[in-house]
């Protein structure tokens, strides 16, 4: 079998249960070679969301526990909402369940560098003045992994710098 050939039939096995069983090296790596979608409208729809492996702890009962925590029913955060409003930007909202289902901490969508390695992504910018001041200070960004299924990294702001905390993904699969 041809590397290529290899490398699409591992793509077409990831999904949200998969990526869930990886370390955040793995997670960073896979990203790192995940590509920017070709138009924004390629996420529009309601994705299905999973939180996946935190920087640190690494290792140990407290990283079990918040991998298990986000694996749950019992996690609040079901996805985001993506729609595209022309071919260079977009908004979208979180799907949350906690006081029954709701629709919070709206983001703008856009193609940029990655804060990770400068190359093209799709980033979520929750900078908008509606959000709370934490929220504000959240950057994430995609790139797709798998058909439909995208990876990446939500980051603080700190200072002004994105330092990545943990990788989530998002499923239209």
């Amino acid at each position: 079998m041809s590397a290529t050939a290899r490398a699409r039939e591992e793509a077409a096995a990831l999904d949200l249960t998969t990526l869930r069983l990886m370390s955040f090296k793995e997670l960073d790596a896979l990203y790192r070679a995940g590509k920017r979608p070709s138009a924004l409208s390629d996420l529009d729809g309601d994705a299905i969301g999973a939180m996946l492996a935190w920087r640190t702890p690494a290792t140990g009962p407290l990283a079990w526990l918040l991998q298990s925590f986000g694996a749950s029913t019992a996690f609040p955060w079901e996805g985001k909402t993506f729609q595209s409003q022309t071919s260079e930007i977009g908004e979208g909202i979180n799907r949350v369940k906690l006081l029954g289902k709701r629709r919070w901490f709206r983001f703008k969508t856009r193609f940029a560098a990655s804060f990770l390695d400068g190359q093209p992504t799709f980033l979520l910018d929750y900078s908008g003045p509606a959000n709370p001041p934490f929220i504000r200070s959240i950057v994430d960004e995609v790139r797709e992994v798998a058909p439909r299924l995208y990876l990446g990294p939500a980051a603080l702001l700190v200072k002004g710098k994105p330092r990545p905390i943990l990788f989530f993904a998002v499923s239209l699969q």
